[in-house]
């Protein structure tokens, strides 16, 4: 099949949507199917420019209060002409930005088959940054958006449920992958560590993500101090960038920061912590709750999204209460006090992924565009 994916975020950005979408884009070019990647121009578009793909950037703008994230500029004109001239078989829109919804009016027009991707809770996204009462009207949007698809695709069966009963049409369940053969607790780094002022048993408490109002990080902080109490000697690594980071580091200056970190690099901030703190509220999945468990490393985190897909059936970490701040808390700490069972939990966190390899996922993205080419054909 010759398929179109249009992206408004794609790597070197980092973020849970670039990496997934690259993901998939990759096991679908492996399995032999014709790629295009429609995305905004980026600074170094070579970097982008990932071999096996069709690459067309776009124009695109900054986003605002996201440093390094950039949105698609409307392209309805240009997008028409090339798939009429280049048509798809289907196509895959990740974003419901200005790119992405001039992509779906143009396919729409042609008449080749949609599928769309839930990703991002923008409605949630609203009122962290004081535009709360935008919320019904952003959530309006993104119901209309991915009800004009002919399928919506969501990661959990709770997200599924969710949007069927909030009127969303045809949604379709697909997993997210983990590289597990990346992300490993044989990536753990003795010297890394002691880059972080640890020694021996000390606790490296880490959070990977953006460093962002949405993300709920007061919580983590919060915990991490409670479990400083009883040992003085732990430290709080936070792995990534974001808006919030000036601020937090002014008020935290004892935690360490280590900025974006990428492939093996990143795997070894990973498996060298003691216990992943992931309080965010605002997710449609959580990427990193997969990575984290793939690396051995316990998890604390809410219960919904990838902590209750995957943390609930086997002992792995904490899933606690959704907004249950002293629960997400009392968790933390008592995993932080209990060393024997963290050290059990490495090897049940490390099972609690398996099956998520990317191969078999992109096999079951492939099947369900497929078959929504078979039936617009029909």
């Amino acid at each position: 099949m010759r398929i179109a994916i249009v992206t408004e975020t794609w790597p070197p950005e980092i973020n849970g949507v670039a990496l997934t979408v690259q993901s998939l884009a990759q096991g679908l070019a492996a399995l032999g199917h014709s790629i295009e990647i429609v995305r905004p121009r980026q600074d170094d578009d070579d970097a982008a420019a990932i071999a096996g793909l069709d690459h067309l950037p776009m124009p695109g703008a900054a986003l605002p209060r996201y440093p390094g994230l950039r949105f698609g500029l409307p392209a309805h004109r240009r997008l028409h002409r090339r798939w009429s001239q280049q048509r798809p078989d289907v196509l895959y829109i990740a974003t419901e930005g200005p790119l992405g919804l001039t992509a779906l009016g143009a396919a729409r027009r042609l008449r080749i088959p949609v599928s769309t991707g839930f990703h991002t809770r923008f409605d949630d996204y609203a009122r962290h940054y004081g535009l709360g009462f935008l919320t019904p009207i952003v959530y309006a949007y993104l119901r209309r958006f991915h009800n004009r698809a002919d399928a919506t695709l969501v990661p959990t069966v709770e997200l599924a449920t969710f949007l069927e009963s909030n009127r969303f049409r045809n949604v379709r369940l697909l997993r997210r992958a983990v590289d597990t053969k990346l992300f490993h607790p044989q990536q753990r780094d003795e010297a890394l560590r002691r880059e972080w002022h640890l020694d021996g048993d000390d606790l490296a408490i880490i959070y990977i993500g953006r460093i962002a109002p949405e993300k709920n990080l007061d919580v983590a902080v919060t915990a991490f101090r409670a479990i400083q109490v009883q040992h003085p000697t732990a430290r709080f690594v936070l792995v990534g960038d974001g808006p919030a980071r000036k601020s937090l580091a002014a008020q935290h200056p004892d935690f360490v920061f280590a900025g974006v970190r990428r492939g093996a690099d990143l795997a070894r901030h990973y498996a060298s912590g003691d216990l992943f703190l992931f309080p965010s509220v605002t997710e449609t999945f959580g990427n990193v709750t997969l990575e984290a468990l793939a690396s051995g490393v316990p998890v604390v985190a809410y219960d919904y999204g990838a902590a209750r897909e995957h943390m609930r059936a086997t002992d792995v970490g904490a899933c606690v209460s959704l907004h249950d701040r002293d629960a997400f808390v009392a968790a933390a700490v008592s995993l932080a006090n209990d060393a024997p069972r963290r050290r059990r939990l490495r090897e049940s966190a490390r099972a609690a992924v398996d099956g998520l390899d990317p191969a078999s996922v992109a096999t079951s993205f492939a099947e369900l565009l497929g078959d929504l080419a078979q039936r617009r054909a029909a």
